[in-house]
């Protein structure tokens, strides 16, 4: 198929592009190589997708309106996925426009495009922040997310309601997929485990927030890509038992579902780092702090609908997981 992937110069954008590429799939990789992190990285991420002959490399960033009419007409992709986005709960705090630019406008030139082109399936990331105040466990797809509580969260819900009113008025089948921490090789530098590693081996005290307490549905990336490709490859369909007098958020009478991509096994924040000290032979100094603005205590993913609808379950233990992220950044940053 043609595939067009936004943000492949991103974690899950370029090991999802690798993948794709690797079983024939001719992709159209989008990104605009901003500097939120090390530009560097991301280039070291794209390098591995521009030694494939079906890959295309295009720089552009997703709010450009005409740039993005241009490509969709230029290339006419067949599926879209969308993983280009603002991310980080913490940096929306400070640069709270960037969430706007990048997640609501660029996401409707992404409905714009799949709309006007007649793509048969549009796949794109959500968020388990979308959950915010929601303390029931684990996060249902089929709960109430109203109440978010970062700009971040706000901002991949309002995804989701666009989403649905394309499905809706034009019948363009979206898949929102809310991913539950996502860590691995070729990490982003603003996540914990990237950070942890860093100052761990520089002998540098660890902001541990929360005091540690705090559990998370941490999900090995391989986990995130084959979910991402099973529900690319499986269009969105119709809900024909969906009522309006009781509204499953999840699906519609349209051709849009929702799914959480999580490892379904919450994980003690203190418990990760053991895990981390193991795999790199060194102690942590923590410097333990309390909840950060916009944070939630929990995450803990129920998949119950994407085993369902793709047959699919993600499995990777942290152990395994820290691991191999650790041999990836001692590799990466040639340390013994």
């Amino acid at each position: 198929m043609k595939i067009l992937i936004t943000g492949t110069a991103g974690f899950i954008g370029s090991t999802l592009a690798i993948k794709l590429l690797e079983r024939g799939d001719e992709i159209i990789g989008v990104d605009n190589l901003n500097d939120y992190y090390d530009v560097s990285l991301k280039e070291a991420r794209l390098a591995r997708c521009q030694a494939f002959d079906n890959f295309t490399d295009v720089r552009l960033s997703i709010e450009d309106k005409d740039g993005m009419a241009a490509l969709f007409e230029q290339h006419k992709p067949q599926r879209v996925v969308n993983l280009a986005a603002q991310a980080g709960v913490r940096y929306s705090l400070i640069n709270p426009h960037a969430y706007i630019d990048a997640n609501i406008q660029g996401f409707i030139n992404i409905l714009e495009g799949c709309r006007h082109h007649e793509v048969e399936n549009l796949v794109y990331a959500s968020s388990s922040s979308v959950y915010g105040a929601n303390t029931a466990m684990p996060f249902s797809v089929h709960n109430n997310v109203d109440h978010p509580v970062s700009l971040y969260a706000a901002s991949k819900k309002a995804n989701e309601l666009m989403a649905h009113t394309y499905s809706h008025l034009f019948n363009v089948p979206t898949t929102g997929l809310r991913f539950f921490t996502v860590y691995g090789p070729w990490g982003r530098p603003d996540m914990a485990l990237f950070i942890f590693t860093k100052k761990i081996l520089a002998g540098e005290p660890i902001d541990v927030f929360n005091y540690g307490n705090h559990r998370r549905d941490f999900t090995y990336i391989d986990d995130i890509v084959e979910g991402v490709i099973r529900t690319l490859d499986t269009i969105a369909t119709e809900n024909s038992e969906w009522s309006g007098d009781a509204p499953d958020p999840a699906t519609s009478r349209s051709p849009y579902r929702i799914y959480n991509i999580g490892s379904n096994n919450p994980v003690e924040l203190l418990r990760y780092i053991e895990v981390l000290e193991d795999c790199l032979g060194k102690k942590a100094e923590k410097n333990l702090l309390p909840l950060q603005p916009g944070d939630v205590p929990d995450t803990y993913a129920d998949v119950d609908a994407l085993v369902k609808d793709v047959d699919y379950r993600p499995s990777t233990p942290i152990e395994t997981g820290v691991a191999n992220f650790v041999r990836w950044y001692k590799d990466f940053y040639q340390i013994d």
